[in-house]
């Protein structure tokens, strides 16, 4: 059955698929709109739980790596943020590639393709001596009780002296990813006091205001303590069968730092599928969400260019130059499941420019598919209502290279 008719027929959460059609430029493309993934929080494996803005779920990726690859193909996301789609490449059997602009998602990404046990965690964590008896970030102590960001900042710059010896091992990564995770965020499982989800850190005036209005103090957190509860939630999935067999493909792997449109660590044909979601424009800002987490990393984040588009028509430009070098990547035969959303409240749906500037780079669209469902407690906490603002749909152009 070809994934067309299966959308067609597809009822799995009691709704019927609504069919319809969109204009590609030179011709028409079928579109499915349905539930076509659960909307529950957490129903991927547990080494998916690193908050990143704007990240999709483990199982739109999975859907398309059932479908459309093959144990031991590659799968690639130019954009992979916190590495959703090479993880679930790899949990899949496949071998898992990404890149990302900031060299803060290689960061996230490799420790989680190839993890450490945790007693080796553990024991890493006992040997750390976190006094610091040097200056810290005045401004930091909006977020953090003093003596939790001495603790940070020698955690910071154990890290920081060990990548730059060359002797950042495989649990160092680990706890570099975890401690990055665990910066910021609304419960005690974070290093500061309560402020917005870990996926954005708010600025330092900002945190003043919440403090003031929550009548708060930043409170004394166990460093130590908070990445070993993280990393045993991480890891409490991951069986010993998985971890051997995971080791090949994460040997495989190809993880890059640089702009989409230039991946020259891939062959021309390596690529059979590609699962992705660029920015939507200028919609979230993700130097600014991440501001504290490059400092801890060591990353200007002034310096990263990410993709800021103002105007459709420049983003349609951009994302052309990156469709051209997916063209070369990806092998004949192969797919690019392309997400975007609609933007100004729903006034701009992104996949009808995105349909012209793939089929000027040389790819056959075969479909549109839109998953819609209710917003759960991550939007909520946000403040948004469903289908008031924000993004209220998964938007998938499915490509085919001829």
């Amino acid at each position: 059955m070809s994934i067309a008719a299966e959308l067609e027929e597809f009822a799995e959460f009691g709704a019927r698929t609504l069919r319809g059609e969109v204009d590609a430029g030179h011709g028409r493309v079928p579109t499915f709109t349905n539930e076509f993934w659960t909307s529950a929080q957490r129903e991927g494996h547990s080494l998916h739980e690193i908050s990143y803005r704007a990240c999709f779920k483990p199982s739109l990726p999975a859907f398309f790596i059932e479908r459309l690859s093959a144990p031991c193909d590659r799968v690639f996301d130019p954009f992979m943020g916190r590495g959703t789609t090479p993880l679930e490449a790899a949990l899949r059997g496949r071998v898992p590639c990404g890149n990302d602009v900031n060299p803060l998602s290689a960061m996230l990404v490799r420790p989680r393709l190839s993890p450490p046990g945790l007693s080796a965690i553990d024991a890493r964590l006992q040997q750390l001596d976190l006094s610091h008896d040097g200056p810290i970030g005045e401004e930091l102590l909006v977020f953090f009780h003093p003596e939790t960001l001495r603790a940070i900042h020698a955690l910071r710059d154990y890290f920081l002296r060990r990548d730059a010896a060359g002797e950042l091992d495989p649990v160092d990564d680990w706890l570099r990813m975890v401690a990055i995770n665990r910066l910021t965020g609304h419960s005690p499982g974070f290093f500061s006091v309560y402020t917005m989800p870990p996926n954005q850190a708010v600025t330092v005036a900002a945190q003043q205001k919440i403090n003031a209005r929550r009548q708060q103090e930043p409170p004394l957190r166990d460093v130590k303590a908070i990445l070993s509860k993280k990393s045993a939630t991480l890891l409490k999935n991951v069986a010993p069968l998985w971890r051997h067999e995971v080791e090949g493909l994460a040997r495989e792997a190809v993880l890059t730092t640089g702009p989409a449109a230039d991946v020259p660590s891939l062959a021309d044909g390596s690529v059979q599928l590609v699962v992705t979601s660029p920015p939507f424009l200028d919609v979230v800002q993700y130097s600014h969400d991440n501001w504290l987490r490059c400092w801890f990393a060591g990353i200007d984040a002034d310096t990263v260019p990410i993709t800021m588009a103002r105007t459709v028509e420049a983003w349609q430009a951009a994302m052309t130059e990156v469709f051209v070098e997916l063209f070369r990547v990806v092998r004949p035969g192969g797919h690019v499941a392309f997400e975007v959303g609609e933007v100004r409240r729903g006034k701009i749906r992104l996949e009808e420019f995105v349909l012209p500037a793939a089929t000027t780079a040389g790819f056959e669209p075969e479909l549109v598919m839109v998953n819609a469902q209710e917003f759960t407690k991550t939007a909520n906490c946000w403040g948004i209502d469903n289908n008031q603002r924000g993004t209220n749909t998964n938007r998938i152009v499915l490509l085919r290279r001829p």
